[in-house]
């Protein structure tokens, strides 16, 4: 008889993380930790919370930013300007395992919310700055957006068309800077297991970027030119773009070598000729001729409806894609036939969100918890801290929490 094994638990069960965080970079590095089964203590401005609270109302009334990047988090809404909230924090960092916060730059330290200061009072914390432009050098005190970042890593130079650049349609400095804050989270827990010692971890989101910058940056660096901005198409490599088809869509398609071109003559273009013509038949002949190249193409799929065009490229084992809007992506045939929908709670009702990318086989299923209202939590959380009611409704009355 096949005795059938119990799921492993979640990797950061037992693992509890203060976060004081406002906007995207941290709160989406503390989301990742919640899916993982991380406890996730939120610490939020009595007026108002989050403000990515406020940025829009497009998810059923919520704000899209907010619901993204905290779900299956314990909202307490304190302010910190009172010593008895920041009494609050610091009793809660006490039996911490990690505290992350992103705090306009300076803010932290004066509250005594710093890395330096936590992690000399609580060695085994693991405390996480997460900054602009880091906590020293010229731009240490500069304001740091996220498309604001993206024009100094260079991300817009490179992003657009030739006539004009463009800033990415996600926040990429802040998505860089939560990335790399949650990895480096995991492997200060890796260490704190060896030695056990916490520390402080340093990301800044220009320095997370850049890192991202890496091909057009040592392209440019190491002798070569800056890659141009070629919107949907390929510098080097033709063709590699979107091209109409006749119902609408838009069908983009990669040809990476000879082989391929020929592949694509003969059995799309249903032009066999031209995969001997000196004219096309290398990819340096191809971007040269990128203008005829590309009408080729165009000529060729603009009769064809979407469906048939990218059966026609599959057929002949073309690299392609449909240019999807994000209604179509949210219909995706392989995000649903893989079953990565979910829905989680919020004080609207259920939401749909995606699983985390990160999939454990054998492990429990990732731990999507509800989108918390403002100061949901604060009660519950006072009171595990050993606070009676009459202490709760004394700081309630007074404005210290909410």
């Amino acid at each position: 008889m096949i005795q059938r094994m119990q799921p492993l638990p979640l990797p950061l069960e037992g693992i509890t993380v203060v976060a004081v965080e406002q906007a995207v970079a941290a709160p989406f590095a503390t989301r990742q930790l919640a899916d993982l089964g991380a406890r996730v203590v939120k610490v939020e401005r009595i007026d108002g919370g989050d403000f990515a609270r406020g940025y829009d109302t497009a998810a059923a009334g919520l704000a899209s930013h907010f619901v993204w990047c905290n779900r299956g988090k314990e909202s307490v809404a304190l302010d910190l300007k009172d010593p008895r909230g920041l009494d609050v924090v610091r009793r809660l960092v006490a039996d911490a395992d990690v505290f992350v916060q992103n705090l306009a730059q300076g803010a932290a330290a004066r509250l005594g919310l710093d890395a330096a200061t936590l992690c000399a009072a609580h060695p085994r914390l693991i405390a996480v700055d997460i900054s602009g432009y880091g906590a020293s050098g010229p731009y240490a005190d500069k304001r740091a957006y996220d498309m604001l970042v993206q024009c100094e890593a260079g991300l817009v130079s490179v992003t657009g068309t030739p006539e004009q650049p463009v800033k990415a349609g996600i926040p990429a400095a802040d998505i860089a800077a939560a990335m790399y804050a949650f990895s480096g989270v995991l492997a200060a827990l890796v260490r704190r297991g060896t030695t056990g010692r916490g520390g402080p971890v340093e990301v800044s989101m220009l320095e997370s970027l850049a890192e991202w910058m890496g091909h057009p940056l040592h392209h440019a660096m190491h002798g070569g030119t800056p890659p141009a901005r070629t919107g949907l198409a390929h510098a080097v490599i033709a063709p590699y773009d979107a091209y109409p088809t006749a119902d609408g869509g838009r069908v983009l398609l990669s040809v990476q070598n000879d082989r391929e071109w020929r592949r694509l003559a003969q059995q799309v273009l249903d032009e066999p000729e031209l995969a001997d013509d000196p004219a096309y038949a290398t990819n340096a002949a191809r971007v040269e001729n990128r203008e005829r190249t590309d009408a080729l193409v165009a000529k060729a799929l603009g009769m064809l409806g979407t469906d048939e065009a990218v059966a026609r490229l599959e057929g002949a084992g073309i690299a392609c894609a449909r240019l999807r809007d994000l209604r179509e992506v949210a219909e995706h045939p392989q995000l649903a036939a893989r079953d990565r929908w979910r829905e989680v709670g919020s004080p609207v009702g259920p939401l749909r969100a995606l699983l985390p990318p990160i999939t454990l086989p054998g492990g429990e299923e990732a731990r999507m918890g509800a989108v918390p209202r403002l100061g949901e939590h604060t009660g519950t959380v006072l009171r595990s801290l050993g606070m009676t009611d009459a202490d709760v409704a004394e700081l309630l009355r007074d404005g210290v929490v909410r």
